[in-house]
């Protein structure tokens, strides 16, 4: 028999090993920040163009490379940062990958230009698919420069595999966001497709959490410290009030470098205890630095989770430490909620070293609390009387929007396969209600749900959305990152309704909404827009109409625990029974069951 196996060519095992390395436009963005930081840059612009999937382009002022060095660090398992196999469990750079340049270059056009200092050129090397096409002595400044140009072009699987532009960007941004936000004292310019998205300058961690997330972060951050043998904890994290109900701005940093760590998130989450709403997460930017031997920062191959020798001990200063400052800075509720806070012990008040002085108490002894009574008569003027409310106080709580009547008969016209006798509301979550051949209980969020979905998909992509124009614009704050997603999504929200004056880099103004959205509920439903779109829905010719259309009803949709009306429950299944869809909600669950008569008679049978 003859032999099957063979050694793979150097370029078809870079292309196996970028699948490892190279998910997509935001891994080459990490691999070059990180070997720009490694480089000892104080300055490092990332320039982008589509997402990453035209250009990345990262340039540095570091420390540079030979012109042999240049050419090196494309070969397979090249590094400066190991001699030896026992340096990976003692790393203070940003972590070995040996073959990233070697694998970005194989499946992408690269262009590298670096020089060291003192030294009056430079080297130039581009490559194409693991081939070098040139290498030339240059004039460039100090530092270095890589283009990665056409990602993916080699492999049209893999690029047709990449989400829409906007998903890519957001990927990018969190990954821009985690270097810049551990490493405050290097300056980063980010541009994408020719618009600035940040220009962060050295400065403290404050300043660049404020800086990355905009200038409302500054009056929810509450410092944190604590110094101990075998760790250091500092940095900050966000007032009770200001939790989310999504787990957006949670960042964890071990020596400089992100980490996610759910046993971690536990220990901080529990210091919050009785702090937080149901369901919603705090936000926090905690900085841990421990000995580069007790950890493990090789487990994982985006190098997100390391593994500690004392995570017990861990757990128990972190979450003493969040929940110290909480009480330390008045965040922790009193049990005395009537109490002024300005009377109580600052916490740092030493009783060793500072006295009290004794108030002093004046008393006037012609006081007489008697003399004014005797002088005025006790009736109040008829004048100021308040005359008894004989309104009744449920009228306060009437709904103001009951359907049409002309909608509501067209409904039921339309109405061919129930026909609704009496509905009866459970729990405030389900609706019982008479059909033909039995009942059929309703979940009346998810109900809600499908039927806002189906009328905002509606106006989004077929009719004219209309649009109601505010008295006084709202202008809301935002990152960053985050109104580069709205910027991005603009035209579609547009359709759906809403109508912008102003973009700036950390605010966007809005003058028109959609009729059925209240301004009260603007931030929100944006806020879960950009969540949504984190989420990754698949792509299609409509995808940005559909996650909006999802959001949109997720966020307006009538809640658990809502009281209806006897008019709101029957116009809430005449609605549902009305859309195209109505058996499941727009995220794929049950909106209503069914029991037949047959089916109740069996209950009783059995």
């Amino acid at each position: 028999m003859s032999d099957i196996i063979q050694l793979l060519p150097d370029h078809v095992a870079n292309q196996i090993a970028a699948g490892e390395v190279v998910q997509r436009p935001a891994s080459v963005v990490k691999e070059l920040l990180e070997n720009a930081i490694d480089a000892g840059a104080t300055n490092i612009k990332l320039l982008l163009k589509d997402a990453g999937k035209t250009l990345i382009q990262v340039i540095d002022n570091g420390k540079g490379m030979s012109a042999t060095d240049a050419r090196m660090c494309f070969e397979r398992h090249a590094t400066s940062k190991i001699q030896k196999a026992e340096d990976l469990f003692n790393l203070c750079t940003k972590g070995f990958r040996g073959e990233a340049l070697a694998s970005i270059a194989a499946i992408a056009h690269v262009e590298l230009k670096t020089k060291q200092e003192n030294e009056e050129l430079g080297t130039s090397i581009k490559i194409e698919g693991s081939k070098i096409i040139s290498q030339d002595f240059i004039s460039t400044s100090e530092g270095t420069s890589i283009a990665v140009k056409n990602l993916f072009y080699n492999i049209p699987a893999r690029r047709n595999f990449l989400k829409s532009d906007t998903v890519e960007t957001r990927h990018i941004i969190d990954e821009f966001q985690r270097v810049a936000l551990a490493h405050p004292t290097i300056a980063f310019l980010m541009h994408h497709n020719n618009n600035e998205v940040y220009h962060l300058k050295s400065s403290n961690l404050r300043k660049r959490i404020v800086s990355v997330f905009g200038s409302k972060m500054n009056e929810k951050l509450v410092p944190i410290n604590e110094q101990t043998d075998i760790v250091s904890i500092e940095g900050f994290v966000a007032k009770p009030e200001f939790s989310k109900r999504k787990r957006g701005e949670q960042f964890f940093f071990v020596n400089d470098r992100f980490i996610k760590s759910s046993y971690l998130n536990h220990a901080v989450v529990n210091a919050f205890d009785g702090l937080l709403e149901q369901g919603s997460h705090p936000s926090y930017f905690l900085y841990l630095t421990v000995p580069a031997n007790t950890i493990d920062i090789n487990i994982h191959p985006t190098k997100t989770e390391i593994k500690f020798d004392n995570e017990k001990a861990l757990y128990a200063m972190l979450r003493a430490t969040v929940k110290h400052s909480l009480g330390q800075y008045n965040v922790a509720p009193l049990l005395d909620f009537n109490r002024d806070a300005n009377l109580d012990t600052p916490y740092h008040f030493n009783t060793k070293t500072k006295s009290t002085s004794t108030p002093k108490i004046s008393v006037d002894p012609d006081f007489n609390p008697f003399k004014e009574l005797e002088q005025k008569e006790i009736h109040t003027p008829t004048s100021y009387r308040r005359e008894p409310q004989t309104e009744s106080w449920e009228s306060l709580y009437t709904s103001v929007a009951v359907t049409d009547e002309e909608k509501q008969s067209e409904l039921f016209n339309n109405q061919q396969e129930i026909k609704t006798q009496k509905t009866f509301q459970i729990q405030r979550k389900y609706l019982l209600s008479s059909i033909k051949s039995g009942v059929v209980l309703i979940n009346q969020s998810l109900a809600h749900q499908r039927i806002l979905y189906e009328d905002f998909l509606e106006s989004i992509t077929v009719k004219e959305a209309n649009s109601q124009q505010l008295l006084f614009p709202v202008k809301i704050s935002f990152s960053s990152a985050e109104i580069e997603m709205i910027y991005t999504i603009k035209t579609e929200l547009e359709n759906a309704g809403f109508s912008f004056d102003e973009f700036t880099k950390d605010s966007v103004t809005i003058k028109g909404i959609p009729v059925s959205v209240t301004e009260s509920k603007i931030t929100i439903i944006l806020e879960e827009l950009l969540s949504d779109i984190d989420l990754e829905v698949p792509d299609a010719s409509f995808s940005h109409f559909d996650v909006m259309a999802k959001s949109f009803a997720k966020t307006l949709s009538i809640k658990t625990g809502t009281q209806l009306s006897e008019r709101e429950q029957e116009g809430l299944v005449n609605d549902l029974f009305s859309c195209k869809e109505p058996s499941i909600s727009p995220f794929g669950k049950p909106t209503f069951k069914t029991l037949t008569l047959n089916e109740i008679d069996n209950l009783f049978n059995s």
